[in-house]
């Protein structure tokens, strides 16, 4: 089982900039296809960003240019983050992190439905 947990969340101003990390434990794979998502009370979710083992990112159009995701395995715990600037009010939401295996390929047809491993989730707010 891998366990997920975000941080870096908060209130920021339009323009502003904030770093959403996520710790990845248990069962973790450095292989594994790692992303960032975010829902808003009563709407489906959204993939905002997606990064393979292989270093290909995916973004989603709404984000691009001013996310940037990436991950850091050098460490006793894998993490991986989410760098976001000129942040808009519309990009407020919940962010979550989520983690599918190696096997999977992470690209923009990824379904966040197909991921299995899912971090509780951090607030942003921008306004």
């Amino acid at each position: 089982h891998v366990q997920l947990v975000e941080s870096g969340g908060g209130s920021v101003q339009p323009g502003g900039s904030l770093r959403l990390s996520c710790a990845a434990s248990g069962h973790t794979d450095s292989s594994m296809c790692m992303g960032w998502f975010r829902q808003a009370p009563g709407e489906e979710r959204e993939t905002v960003a997606l990064l393979d083992a292989d270093g290909s990112t995916t973004y989603a159009d709404f984000v691009k240019g001013r996310f940037t995701i990436s991950r850091d395995n050098s460490k006793n715990t894998l993490y991986l983050y989410l760098q976001m600037n000129t942040l808009r009010p519309e990009d407020t939401d919940m962010y979550s992190c989520a983690a599918i295996g190696a096997w999977y390929d992470c690209d923009s047809d990824s379904d966040p439905a197909d991921f299995g491993h899912w971090g509780q989730g951090t607030q942003v707010t921008v306004s």
